[in-house]
């Protein structure tokens, strides 16, 4: 989505997490596990098990529910064997919807993802069918009302990042995955937390959307964000700050 579809979709979110914190938790100790299990519990060797550990402490888990996550990846407690699988489809207006899924049951999870299109005015497609759209970036993104844009800009470009977008609301600063901790290291060196940080699936083009479609857009985004099967959810939307307060 574009960058101030992405900034209001955040604060859009921020409250309905209490309210869903336990299934927040359940999803961030599945990732945690993983990315022990796959490269390892030590996060200072393992950047996707650090990155997933920031974000347990960004969502205000527990050190003692981190520590457990990462004891069953790396077989120190039960776990289970989650697979990784990425899901692609369409969404209203003709989006292209990439889903990234953590499974122990395939066919559940393929089954809800394409109930959940087809409720909302999508569809699943075949493997590849929108893929392409899409490159992983390193992402952290700034409320525009508490950074200094232009201190943002020097120390970003200064540590290598690949852009920085302004908008209205929000600042991003963008970078290749290989870039992302180097650039967050000396981000934070210079006191500038981000509100949100990570290495996502960023579109090429996007999709306006507006009225229904929008609508529509947002309710499926939600749905599908809901599952407990899915991680995370990218679409190629764009939606303008009016129709984004109108919708809220």
């Amino acid at each position: 989505m574009s960058g101030h579809s992405k900034w209001a979709t955040i604060k859009r979110k921020k409250g309905a997490v209490d309210a869903k914190r336990g299934k927040v938790f359940t999803k961030l100790i599945k990732e945690i596990a993983t990315a022990a299990r796959l490269g390892g519990g030590d996060p200072d060797g393992n950047p996707r098990l650090r990155l997933v550990m920031d974000k347990a402490r960004a969502a205000n888990m527990p050190k003692d529910n981190i520590e457990r996550a990462v004891k069953k990846g790396t077989g120190e407690g039960a776990a289970d064997q989650y697979e990784e699988v990425v899901y692609e489809g369409y969404g209203p207006g003709g989006v292209a919807i990439l889903i990234e899924a953590l499974t122990d049951n395939r066919n559940r999870a393929v089954g809800e993802i394409r109930h959940a299109l087809m409720k909302h005015g999508g569809n699943l497609g075949s493997s590849g069918c929108v893929a392409f759209l899409f490159e992983k970036k390193g992402s952290f993104l700034f409320e525009r009302a508490g950074v200094d844009a232009d201190a943002l800009l020097e120390a970003a470009l200064e540590a290598g990042a690949d852009d920085v977008v302004d908008g209205a609301d929000s600042v991003e600063v963008i970078t290749s995955p290989a870039r992302f901790e180097t650039v967050r290291d000396a981000l934070a060196a210079k006191g500038l937390a981000a509100a949100s940080a990570g290495i996502e699936m960023k579109p090429g083009t996007t999709v306006k959307l507006e009225a229904k479609d929008a609508e529509a857009m947002l309710r499926l985004s939600d749905v599908l964000e809901d599952l407990d099967d899915v991680q995370n959810v990218y679409a190629n939307f764009d939606i303008s700050d009016e129709e984004m307060a109108r919708l809220a």
